[in-house]
């Protein structure tokens, strides 16, 4: 998330912040994940596949999941991630049924039929470029029955009172990325049920979760819905009208005497789309 940046100073800041900030709002994603975790039912003793593993929180509720015999490998380009991945397993104890290693998406460091099953949370169907490569990619390292699940962000209102406004702020650069202006529909992660039948999976579902939000805040939940909307309309300032921006200043800033985060009857959602399809043949 973020812009590209010419200096190393300027990278290395980047990836702070972001680390920061997935860090900040676990509190907002974890129980969502773990709804979405159990739903799956992953078979006890399996072995998965996370796919832009991060900072390695959603690998290690896999690992929970499919039980001590089981055991999950997160894959992600950053070592910056990676080496924050495997402290955070370190510390919940899991170390031995998790590891991490640098990879591409689009060209796993794995044979085929390796794993059970493959998982990737915001970042399979994320990127930019023809999806249907790196689907049949994550298949590929797949045993034949076995899963390739993709976990994304889908929707979410944080304006309470203020629709307009805030879908002015998610038509903006930030607020519709991936999407981007003159990209065609079916290119669109919502569309990824197509992009699965096309990779050869069968029994293809997709499922909603939803995560709630409302006043009272604590002082971490406040942190962390801040940090989301700092996180979801960055820049957005330029693509605004005056008026719009003027509320956004107003609403969105927690420096703001009106920050939005501090009505007394404050409500949010969010939401995560789960798409799965089973890899072609028989275990």
């Amino acid at each position: 998330m973020g812009n590209e940046k010419n200096s190393t100073k300027s990278t290395v800041n980047d990836t702070n912040s972001y680390l920061q900030s997935l860090m900040v709002t676990k509190i907002l994603q974890e129980p969502v994940m773990r709804c979405a975790i159990h739903a799956l039912d992953l078979p006890q003793g399996s072995h998965g596949l996370d796919v832009g593993c991060g900072i390695g929180l959603q690998a290690i509720m896999l690992a929970e999941a499919v039980g001590k015999t089981g055991d999950v490998t997160g894959v992600d380009l950053s070592p910056e991630f990676l080496a924050h991945a495997r402290s955070i397993a370190k510390k919940a104890g899991i170390s031995e049924q998790v590891s991490f290693q640098e990879g591409d998406m689009n060209n796993l460091p794995f044979d085929n039929d390796t794993f059970d099953w493959v998982w990737s949370a915001n970042c399979a169907g994320y990127a930019p470029g023809e999806p249907l490569p790196l689907l049949k990619e994550l298949a590929r390292v797949v045993k034949p029955g076995g899963s390739v699940i993709i976990l994304v962000w889908s929707s979410q209102q944080l304006l309470p009172g203020y629709p307009v406004l805030e879908a002015h702020l998610n038509a903006t650069s930030s607020g519709i990325a991936p999407f981007a202006e003159g990209m065609a529909p079916e290119l669109h992660f919502t569309r990824m049920i197509g992009w699965f039948h096309r990779a050869g999976m069968e029994e293809v579902t997709v499922q909603t979760f939803t995560g709630d939000v409302y006043a009272p805040l604590s002082g971490e939940m406040r942190s962390a819905l801040t940090a989301l909307i700092e996180m979801r309309w960055v820049d957005v300032k330029e693509e605004l009208s005056e008026g719009d921006r003027a509320e956004f200043q107003r609403l969105c800033l927690a420096e703001s005497p009106e920050f939005i985060l501090d009505l007394p009857d404050y409500y949010a959602f969010y939401t995560y789309s789960m798409f799965r399809g089973q890899v072609a043949g028989c275990l």
